[in-house]
């Protein structure tokens, strides 16, 4: 994971704040001192944040899990497009439309109304259309890749929303509260902390510590994302494997199956033998009697001939 350090930190402008008149108080724990009239951040809590919030986005992006990324502030917008394009997640730069997460079946249907535009277009019924349906058309697909295009692939909720300035994304952040979206964003000295669950404190307002942090966090979704690449490589290499051994445990109980069903029979007969020996115990057990009386008779006839 891509570690961002306390000089790369520095160079990049992270700790500059805002005015002191300018704070909010939820944020004292992470300024360091005021100079001049600023709040300077302290980098040692920034480093810890960070560290923190990226070994979960790690973890979100090694189960699958989809990360949506809103920055639509000059600065930032286009170093986050171009870096998150690069880990194949969502994002937004231009617009946050609302209900984008609340009413996200409407914003499912923005995107199947642009995906219908462009099958038009290589199906041909394109070329059915006149050529004031085909203005209308474009310039409805352009609006619609503008505010829905970064998102198009994102066919569920996401599992955890990344937010630059959440003051300037506010509405962002209350949808993703409101569905109990686990919320990481940079945070500076005038916003509240206690609003996000994984705060990075940072100045967000110059490009160069953005850049810094999303760096750091971009480099452990990908990381997470490569291991799991590599382990589903490996779950495939050892499929023959286990196969090869369930064949060979099939093969070793075969013989085994074979002797049972032979001695299938014999337990059988045994076990019908058994009741037909135990009548024929039972009989010469009633017969034993009878022959004793017999005998006593007998004795006793012969008593009395003498």
């Amino acid at each position: 994971m891509s570690k961002a350090n306390f000089e790369t930190l520095l160079e990049a402008g992270v700790h500059f704040g805002h005015l002191k008149r300018k704070w909010n108080p939820a944020m004292a724990p992470y300024i360091f001192e005021e100079k001049k009239g600023i709040h300077i951040i302290d980098l040692n809590k920034t480093i810890a944040h960070l560290d923190q919030a990226s070994a979960a986005l790690k973890q979100i992006a090694q189960s699958g899990k989809k990360i949506l990324f809103v920055a639509t502030k000059k600065q930032a917008k286009d170093l986050l497009a171009e870096r998150v394009k690069e880990i194949n997640m969502p994002y937004v730069t231009e617009r946050w439309t609302g209900g984008m997460l609340t009413n996200f079946q409407t914003t499912r249907k923005s995107i199947r109304k642009m995906t219908a535009i462009d099958k038009m277009q290589t199906d041909g019924t394109w070329e059915t259309l006149n050529k004031r349906e085909r203005l209308f058309k474009t310039r409805q697909r352009e609006k619609l890749d503008k505010n829905f295009g970064s998102i198009a692939d994102m066919t569920r909720q996401p599992a955890a929303i990344f937010i630059v300035d959440i003051l300037k994304e506010h509405i962002a952040l209350k949808e993703a509260r409101r569905l109990s979206i686990p919320v990481f964003a940079m945070v500076d000295t005038n916003s509240n902390p206690s609003m996000v669950d994984f705060p990075i404190p940072a100045n967000d307002d110059a490009s160069k510590s953005i850049q810094v942090i999303l760096d750091a966090v971009c480099g452990a979704v990908k990381e997470g994302l490569s291991e799991r690449k590599a382990s589903k490589e490996a779950a495939k290499k050892d499929a023959p494997k286990k196969e090869e051994v369930k064949s060979e445990e099939v093969k070793a109980e075969a013989p085994a199956k074979e002797e049972a069903k032979a001695e299938a029979p014999k337990k059988e007969a045994k076990k019908k033998a058994e009741p037909k020996a135990k009548k024929v115990e039972a009989e010469t057990k009633e017969e034993a009697p009878a022959a004793e009386e017999v005998e006593v008779e007998a004795t006793d006839d012969a008593k009395e001939a003498k």
